[in-house]
Formats: structure tokens, sequence, C-alpha cells
């Protein structure tokens, strides 16, 4: 009996139920959302339950790539290419994603219309200032991409203890953070139902927090993976997939400072 041997150096992943499991726990969580905004019976439920969905599935899925990865060796040096392109079109699809939230400002804050008042901030709304909390997490955002950034060093230099205390680092500045949000979201004077400028202001900043909670667990996980020496000098693209994803955190929240919180409360 022959026994099979593969001949190309690309990996045919296995049917897995991890996609539609994600994608129908996406869609529960913006129903859930959409339903509990307008006051519909259930909606908290279902946005529960959907994003439990989500973060299951990252989990498990995260699991069977990592177990590929490492223990199966089917990530040779084409599969990484193939991997890098596709993070880099996941990032390019999340630049559009937020593309929209910026339109949307710069639409109704370029040119206010009579109806909230022809200004902008519109009339009535009290906004944050942009020097408190704000600037204070721009440091800290940037300060945990320097930190990130290190821990890429230490892993390529094969120093494992850097890589570790840096990513403790970048952990703990990223848990900061979010909680300062938080901070700000039950102190702030409007909420997203005040108008154009309540919307695009919780939708930005919010989706954008929602990105950090998620890169967060992100670079958890690639905390475990250095304990645990998964990564190596040549072989460590779900480090490097996680730093890129950070970075892009951050450059989006520095569009976010600048264009909403300074020039947009002006």
């Amino acid at each position: 009996m022959s026994q099979h041997v593969q001949k190309h150096p690309f990996h045919l992943v296995d049917p897995s139920p991890w996609p539609i499991f994600a994608s129908l726990g996406a869609l529960s969580t913006t129903v859930g959302m959409v339903m509990y905004m307008h006051g519909y019976l259930g909606g908290e439920l279902l946005a529960s339950c959907g994003f439990s969905m989500i973060i299951y599935s990252m989990y498990v899925w995260w699991r069977d790539v990592i177990r590929e990865a490492t223990f199966q060796g089917h990530h040779t040096q084409t599969v990484q290419h193939g991997l890098r392109y596709g993070m880099i079109l996941f990032i390019v699809s999340e630049i559009m994603f937020f593309f929209a939230f910026f339109w949307a400002f710069f639409h109704s804050s370029l040119a206010p219309t009579i109806e909230i008042g022809a200004m902008w901030p519109p009339k009535g709304i009290e906004v944050l200032n942009p020097w408190d909390i704000p600037f204070l997490n721009t440091v800290i955002l940037l300060t945990s991409g320097a930190s990130v950034t290190w821990a890429h060093h230490a892993i390529l230099a094969g120093e494992r203890s850097q890589a570790i205390w840096s990513l403790v680092v970048t952990v703990m500045l990223a848990t900061v953070f979010t909680g300062l949000q938080v901070m700000e979201y039950i102190e702030a004077p409007f909420t997203i139902t005040d108008g154009i400028y309540g919307s695009t202001f919780y939708l930005a900043t919010g989706f954008h927090g929602f990105h950090v909670f998620v890169g967060t667990i992100f670079l958890l996980v690639c905390l475990v993976r250095v304990f645990k020496m998964h990564f190596t000098k040549q072989h460590h693209f779900g480090f490097e997939a996680a730093a890129w994803y950070w970075h892009f955190v951050d450059v989006v929240w520095l569009f976010l400072f600048v264009a909403i919180y300074w020039w947009g409360g002006n």
C-alpha cells in the first residue's frame, strides 16, 4: 500500500466549520446591536450571543491554525507568503471600513446643514477636551506600538525573555487604553443618539475600541505562544500578523485624534 507524498509546498486546508460559525456570530451581533439601539426586545440577548460566538470562534480557529503551523508543519515559506498577502488585504479592507466613518464625519462637519445649526460641532453639543484623556490615550497607544516593535526585534534576535516582557508591556498598555476609553464614554456629556456628531463619534471611536480589544487578544495569544516557544527567528508569522494589526490600530487612532477630537471639536 503506497503512502501519499505531497509534492507541492501549498497547504490544502481541511474542511472547517469555523468560517460559517464566525459569520453567523457577526450577523447576530450586528442585528442584535441594531435591535438594542432601537429598543426592540431581545436585542441585547442576541448581541451577547453573537459576541460570544465570535469569541469562541476566535479561540477554536486560532487553535487550529496554530496546530497546523507549529505541530503539523503545514506553514511552509510559500504558505507564509500567502498568509502575508492575506493579512495585507485584510488590513486594506479595514482601512476602507474606517474610511466610511471618516467620510460620514467630514461630509457633515465640512458643510454643516441648517438642521444642526449650520455650525460644527452642532449647536448644543459639549465636546470632549482633546488634551485630556484622548491625548493620554494617544501617548499610551504610540508607546504600545514601540513596545510591540521591541518584541519583534527580540524574536528576530532570539531573545525570548525580552520578547515576553515587551509583550507584557504592550498588553498592559492596551488594557489601560481600553479602560480610559470606557471611562471617557461614561463621563461624556453626549450619547450616540445626539445627532450626527454623536453617531459619527461613537461609531468611529467605538469600532476602534473594538479593534483594540481584538488586537489585545491577538497579542495575548502571541504572548502565550512565546512562553511555549512556538516562534523562531524564521517562523513567527503569527506574531507578525498581530504586530501589523496593532500598528494599523495605532495609525487609525492618530487620524481619529486629529480629525474628530482635535479638529472636529474646535
